[in-house]
Parts: structure tokens; C-alpha cells; sequence
């Protein structure tokens, strides 16, 4: 199949594209690379470099025609969504309709949307979270993904237009940004390389800092493979359904740096949630998916890379 990845010059979504060009697969990339890299890019992927909400992305879709949509480009920062939630719903909401509305005009079979297990739910009562409760979103950024869902339904009762929804955790591994609350994990490794004392943003009455499900890269590019065939008009949690905290996470960090630098806290900031945990009982039922590796297999992973870079 021909599968045009938007953002696949990102963190995730480049390896993402790896993994479809490694089974047999076509790829086309869109990105503005405002968050990716060049170097992310495979060799073998025919590379545009592109806005998602540019009138010239009717052109590639014009001459690519795609099988599959795989979405994942977006702006992805919840604080920045609260300092700037137009721009935010311009990339995220607005890009995401041209895409919609040149996937109807091209007759695309399938659209994989990227949404975020880890902000859509908001602070859910249901603990781990299902797919069956329903999304109380606390930031501009949250809000932006549960809408492109909603309009995913749509054009599929309109139109016919197949999809698969997947709610990612929070994702760590290679060639992850160390910018931006998404990076922590690689924020907290450069910062310990340096010998820096990393910052542990928490809550007053919950000192150990936020609650998350960190998904290893590697993990979630499986998923992606499967959606490929699997998960029709369904929206599916991407997680290990294991709680950690930020404190937690960077104890684990330390041990396998080898490291004893005490973090600094500081408060939480503007649209933080302090539990986030999923459900993946669906993604084993649905996609036959689930984590393969460990927090500490997938922080060793990720540590190793960012050792050979330097």
C-alpha cells in the first residue's frame, strides 16, 4: 500500500514510517518540521516538506493518491495550547479538515488518527481509563483531539471514510525532542549528561509529581502497523495500563545513568493533569496489541541512543 505519514520527520512518526517501509509498504511524508528532523527522515520515503493546512497539500494527494492516511502531525505542547489555543485549533483542528476534505476528494481508504489517551479523558473517574468514558478534555491541546475525533465520526457517517483512532500515553524513546513537558524522559537524560539537576513539576498535595503511562516508541510503531488492517471506526487506548510518577520515572532513570543528582520541584503548570493511566484491554482484544517492553527495557533503550549521539 501507498500510506502518506504526516509528521514523519517527528519522534513518533518517524518510526512509524521505518516501520511500514520495512514491511513493504509506500511512503509518502508531509512535514513543516517544525518539531521533526531532516535526519529523521527515511531515505526511502518520498519526503515533502509541508504545513498540513497548506492549499498545495490538495497537489500531493493529487499526485501520490495514497491508500492510507497515518496523521500524526500536530501541535503537540499542552502548555503552549493553554498560552495559545487559536494556534493551537488552526494546526491541530483546521490542518486536520484539510486533510478530511482531500481524503474525500482522493478517495482514501482508511484514515490512522494520533490522539492523546493522556489529555482527552481529562482527571477521569474511571481509573484506568476505557474507551468508553467520555472525554471531559482540560486543555486547548486536549480539547483540539477529542474535535478531530468527533469529526472523524462524522465524515464517516457522511462519507463512508474508514478510520481508526489511537489513544496514545505518554511516549518516550529515540530521537524523542528534549523539549516541552511530552519529552521528559529525554529531557531528564540530557539533563543528567550534563550533569544538570532536572526540574520535577508536581502538584502541592501530590509531591512525587503527575501520574502517566509511558509507552515505549517501539511499542506504539506496532499498533500503527496493525491499524493498518485492524480496528475499523474504532478509538483504541495506546498504553501499559502501569502508573508512574514523574519522581518514579526519573529514580528509574537515574539507576540505569548511574546518577545521584537530586531534582529540583517546582509547581504544576497550566493544564497538567495529575492522573492519567489507560485501559489496553481493547488494543489486546481489538488490534491483538500490547507493551512489550518494560519502563526500565524501553528507558535503557532510549538511554543508549542519546549516549551514542554525543
Amino acid at each position: 500500500m501507498k500510506i502518506m505519514v504526516t509528521g514523519g520527520a517527528g519522534f513518533i512518526g518517524s518510526h512509524v514510517v521505518d516501520t511500514y517501509i520495512e514491511n513493504g509498504h509506500d511512503v509518502v511524508i508531509i512535514d513543516n518540521l517544525s518539531g521533526g528532523s531532516i535526519e529523521n527522515v527515511n531515505a526511502r520515503a518520498k519526503f515533502y516538506l509541508m504545513d498540513i493546512r497548506s492549499p498545495l497539500l490538495e497537489n500531493v494527494f493529487k499526485i501520490e493518491k495514497p491508500d492510507i492516511v497515518n496523521h500524526h502531525a500536530a501541535q503537540m505542547s499542552v502548555p503552549d495550547s493553554v498560552k495559545n489555543p487559536i494556534y493551537d485549533a488552526d494546526v491541530n483542528v483546521l490542518g486536520f479538515l484539510n486533510i478530511l476534505q482531500n481524503s474525500i476528494k482522493y478517495n482514501i481508504k482508511k484514515i490512522i488518527f494520533i490522539s492523546s489517551g493522556g489529555a482527552v479523558y481529562g482527571e477521569a473517574k474511571e481509573y484506568p481509563t476505557t474507551e468508553n468514558y467520555i472525554p471531559k478534555p482540560l486543555s486547548p491541546y486536549a480539547i483540539t483531539k477529542y474535535v478531530s475525533e468527533n469529526y472523524l465520526y462524522y465524515y464517516q457517517e457522511q462519507f463512508g471514510l474508514n478510520y481508526t483512532v489511537l489513544r496514545y500515553g505518554n511516549i518516550y524513546g529515540p530521537r524523542q525532542v528534549p523539549h516541552g513537558e511530552a519529552g521528559v524522559v529525554s529531557i531528564f537524560i540530557e539533563k543528567l549528561l550534563k550533569d544538570e539537576t532536572p526540574l520535577i513539576y508536581a502538584y502541592e498535595d501530590e509531591p512525587e509529581g503527575m501520574i502517566r503511562d509511558y509507552v515505549f516508541v517501539g511499542d506504539v510503531v506496532r499498533a500503527n502497523l496493525l491499524a493498518l488492517e485492524k480496528g475499523d471506526k474504532e478509538s483504541i487506548n495506546i498504553g501499559t495500563q502501569e502508573e508512574t510518577s514523574t519522581t518514579k520515572l526519573y529514580n528509574v532513570i537515574c539507576d540505569i545513568m548511574n546518577k545521584n543528582i537530586i531534582p529540583k520541584k517546582a509547581g504544576h503548570r497550566p493544564g497538567d493533569l495529575k492522573h492519567s493511566c489507560l485501559n489496553n484491554a481493547k488494543a489486546k482484544d481489538v488490534l491483538g496489541w500490547s507493551s512489550q517492553n518494560t519502563l526500565f527495557e524501553g528507558i535503557k533503550k532510549t538511554f543508549q541512543y542519546f549516549l551514542n549521539k554525543q
